[in-house]
């Protein structure tokens, strides 16, 4: 069965001793059905000739801006609208951290910058280079823009030490690939919903009760959904964060107004995730006009806002699924199972304040994804967008049982 049939995938090599498993990875990806191009730094062709690239790949390598001998442009624009994906392996230090800042000083780096496919690195470097703050902090940044990176093994490196950075396994990698058109499928047809952001509750017309959410964890996985060929409807508290492409966005700005949005669509839906930081309280009385300081102490009344997930749950059908998120400070585990059952929730995934690196308006999570039958998976400290990848798979392998 050929998984890649169809499917157009650029190779860029960078240059390192791994290059000369690129050779591999292009012979496997044809192999497997795909027509791949290939694009190589200029360094790179110390380490693997294009002969051999351009042999394995049945195509002509591109390495230079332009072809001196006749003045033909190599497009990097029609490169990628061709790419389907974009994978670059080997991806020297040298080469990610232009690809985290912009610079665009060769072809494999003007053609990435010009994707709009998913982009895939392999990394490949010594253990020192792969553990230095720089490079991780690139990692960071890459991660955060969506190109997947395929974590190198520990391993023997061509220095002779022993450590994390040697590029992975030509077939690990195409099968890496593989799955990220598997995923593109995954939800095609499925619908589904998902609040983000935070709620604000007007005391007057300049005042509100709130908090400090973001809406990146949402939006990470409307975006997530999306790709996996989900139709997102998104209820979205107050952000400045851009829309997802391919998602339906409806802006809501008080904790009613979410309520409202999602019982609205609730029922249409195959699959709602429940993110918003919904207040939990709103004022039982707004003010129409702006209030006065005074000396005297200001009293504001709260009442209880709706639980829209526990309202919801009530009405949930057999073939919905619904994923709550509970942020704890203490006691956590408990508390999230607790509210598991008492929302009817088939998962919930929980993050604590007492993590570091993680908060309101962080980049990064760390999560624990608690099931409906007693299941508990704890991932460690990811950017969002990975993590939202991580909670989807959960969401697809529960849809699936």
């Amino acid at each position: 069965m050929y998984m890649l049939k169809g499917k157009h995938i650029l190779v860029g090599v960078s240059g390192g001793i791994a290059a000369y498993k690129a050779a591999a990875l292009v012979r496997a990806l044809v192999k497997d059905g795909a027509e791949v191009r290939v694009v190589m730094t200029p360094m790179a062709k110390h380490f693997i000739t294009s002969l051999t690239m351009a042999t394995v790949s049945k195509h002509p390598v591109l390495a230079e801006f332009y072809n001196p001998e006749n003045g033909d442009w190599n497009n990097h624009v029609s490169l990628s609208l061709w790419a389907d994906a974009y994978v670059v392996a080997p991806a020297t230090a040298n080469t990610l951290a232009k690809m985290a800042h912009g610079i665009a000083d060769n072809l494999l780096l003007t053609t990435y910058l010009s994707m709009r496919c998913p982009v895939i690195a392999a990394p490949a470097m010594d253990m020192d280079m792969w553990n230095h703050p720089a490079t991780q902090n690139n990692l960071q940044t890459l991660q955060k823009r969506g190109v997947h990176i395929i974590e190198p093994p520990a391993g023997e490196l061509a220095s002779g030490l022993e450590g994390k950075g040697r590029m992975e396994e030509p077939e690990r990698i195409a099968a890496f690939i593989e799955q990220l058109f598997v995923k593109k499928k995954s939800l095609a047809g499925k619908t589904v919903l998902v609040t983000a952001g935070p709620t604000y509750e007007a005391i007057d017309p300049v005042r509100f009760i709130g908090n400090h959410s973001s809406g990146k964890m949402g939006y990470a996985l409307a975006e997530s959904l999306a790709n996996c060929g989900a139709q997102v409807l998104l209820i979205s508290g107050p952000t400045s964060l851009p829309v997802p492409k391919g998602v339906e966005l409806v802006r809501v700005t008080a904790a009613a107004e979410m309520h409202a949005a999602v019982t609205e669509h609730f029922a249409s839906v195959d699959v709602a995730i429940f993110c918003a930081a919904v207040a939990d309280y709103t004022p039982e009385k707004k003010s129409t006009h702006k209030i006065k300081r005074e000396k005297e102490p200001l009293l504001i009344a709260l009442k209880p806002t709706v639980d829209i997930a526990a309202a919801v749950g009530k009405q949930k059908r057999k073939n919905q699924l619904t994923v709550g998120f509970a942020l704890e400070t203490g006691d956590e585990l408990t508390n999230a199972q607790k509210k598991l059952q008492t929302k009817n929730l088939d998962m919930i995934v929980l993050n604590s304040l007492n993590d570091e690196g993680m908060g309101f308006g962080s980049d990064t999570n760390k999560i624990t994804i608690i099931k409906k039958d007693g299941a508990i998976a704890t991932c460690p400290l990811l950017p969002k967008q990975k993590v939202a990848e991580i909670i989807i798979d959960a969401v697809v392998d529960a849809m699936m049982c």
